[in-house]
C-alpha cells in the first residue's frame, strides 16, 4: 500500500508533465519554433532584452554553439537582430517588432494551456492553490540556486524563461521566484 505522500508525488508529477507537454505543444504551434527557441524569444522580450548570446544560451540551457544556432534561426525568421555588445567582443541580441509580437503570442499560448488545466477548479479553489504554488516555486528557486552555488547548471535553464512578468506581479514585488532569488 502506498502512502498519501506517494500518491501526491505521483499525481503532481503527472500534472507537471501534462502541463509541460501542453505548454510546449501550444507554444511550438503558435511560433513554428521548436526546442528552446520560443523561450529565447520570451526571454529577449523581458529578462534578457539586449542580452548577449552567451547569457541567452545559459538562460535556455544550451551549449554555446546551440545558442548561436538559436539566434541564427531567429534572425533568419526576422525575429531578432544582432547588435554590438557592451564589451566589443560580445554580440547583443534585440527583438524586432515581429519578435516582440511573437513573444507575446507565445506567452498567451502558455497561459491558455495552463488555464485549460485550471478549468475544473472553482475561484475559491484557485485562490487556495495560489499560495501553495508560490511556496513550491520558492522551494524550486532555492534548489536551483543551491545547484548553481555548487557549480551545477539546473535543468532547463531559467525557471521564468516563459513567464509573463505582469501576471506574476514582478514589478510590484509579488513574484515568488524573484523574491526567493533576492533573499
Amino acid at each position: 500500500m502506498t502512502s498519501a505522500d506517494d500518491r501526491l508525488v505521483n499525481v503532481l508529477g503527472a500534472l507537471a508533465l501534462g502541463l509541460a507537454d501542453a505548454m510546449q505543444a501550444a507554444i511550438e504551434e503558435v511560433s513554428a519554433l521548436t526546442g528552446a527557441a520560443p523561450a529565447a524569444l520570451v526571454l529577449l522580450d523581458d529578462l534578457l532584452a539586449g542580452g548577449s548570446i552567451d547569457r541567452l544560451r545559459r538562460a535556455v540551457a544550451v551549449t554555446p554553439s546551440g545558442g548561436v544556432r538559436i539566434v541564427d534561426r531567429l534572425a533568419d525568421a526576422g525575429l531578432v537582430r544582432r547588435e554590438p555588445g557592451v564589451d566589443g567582443r560580445s554580440v547583443a541580441v534585440e527583438l524586432t517588432a515581429a519578435g516582440h509580437a511573437l513573444a507575446s503570442k507565445v506567452r498567451d499560448e502558455r497561459a491558455a494551456a495552463v488555464q485549460a488545466a485550471l478549468g475544473g477548479l472553482s475561484g475559491a479553489q484557485r485562490t487556495r492553490l495560489t499560495p501553495l504554488v508560490d511556496t513550491m516555486i520558492t522551494a524550486l528557486v532555492e534548489q536551483r540556486l543551491a545547484e548553481r552555488a555548487a557549480g551545477e547548471q539546473p535543468a532547463g535553464g531559467y525557471l521564468c524563461r516563459l513567464c509573463d512578468p505582469a501576471a506574476c506581479g514582478r514589478a510590484d514585488g509579488h513574484c515568488p521566484a524573484m523574491d526567493a532569488a533576492s533573499d
